[in-house]
């Protein structure tokens, strides 16, 4: 899956000259975190994040008053107020490299460019929808975690022993294992009770690590 597939595309931005009040507002109405910022080129030069109004808004024991507080908001401006070092990312890369940059760098999205133009955004929401449907959470089935060799052909032999008995697989992921030689696998099955499921598992030489109906 690459990340034109799952980006929401076009999305809400702000210019430089935009107020820090009006991007404030934005960010509420939307129940956004953070919101790219272009040029009059429209090309992004910046992310202007919650952190960043609270940073430069005045604090709760403040003596000025509201309307003291809201003419200086109004003449500070998002350019100004602006995170400039902006990770990003092309249409064409994989989902999963999106993923690993907002984990490594500790980020909530990622701004997707093209020709240095905004054409759509990766957020930790789009990761999340990714992660429900590539484990089928939707879908109501025998769900097993399990643990076994890493090895060719292991996976192969179980899938077949489940596809005799009417089993349909309709999600599998895999990661390392703790223990080495090992790898840990979960698997969604429609269309067959959890005991076969169990009994195929322990045949085939495979650790349950959790198996349930969900």
């Amino acid at each position: 899956m690459i990340i034109k597939d799952v980006m929401t595309r076009n999305p809400i931005c702000v210019e430089v000259d935009t107020s820090i009040v009006k991007a404030k507002e934005i960010l509420k109405k939307n129940n956004f975190s953070k919101l790219p910022v272009i040029d009059k080129q429209k090309k992004l030069v910046g992310i202007i994040t919650k952190n960043d109004i609270s940073k430069v808004s005045p604090s709760d024991a403040t003596t000025l008053d509201k309307y003291e507080i809201s003419a200086l908001l109004d003449k500070l401006t998002c350019g100004k107020c602006m995170t400039k070092d902006v990770i990003t990312i092309s249409e064409d890369q994989v989902i999963e490299e999106a993923a690993r940059i907002m984990v490594d760098s500790n980020i909530g999205c990622v701004p997707v460019v093209k020709d240095d133009l905004v054409i759509g955004i990766v957020t930790e929401s789009d990761l999340f929808e990714m992660f429900t449907n590539m484990f089928c959470a939707r879908m109501k089935g025998v769900r097993a975690n399990f643990q076994m060799a890493d090895k060719p052909g292991s996976l192969a032999g179980l899938f077949s022993k489940i596809a005799e008995l009417g089993g349909n697989i309709v999600s599998v992921v895999t990661r390392e294992s703790e223990s080495a030689g090992n790898r840990r696998v979960t698997i969604k099955v429609l269309d067959i009770e959890l005991e076969p499921v169990k009994k195929i598992l322990e045949d085939c030489g495979a650790t349950i690590i959790d198996i349930r109906v969900a």
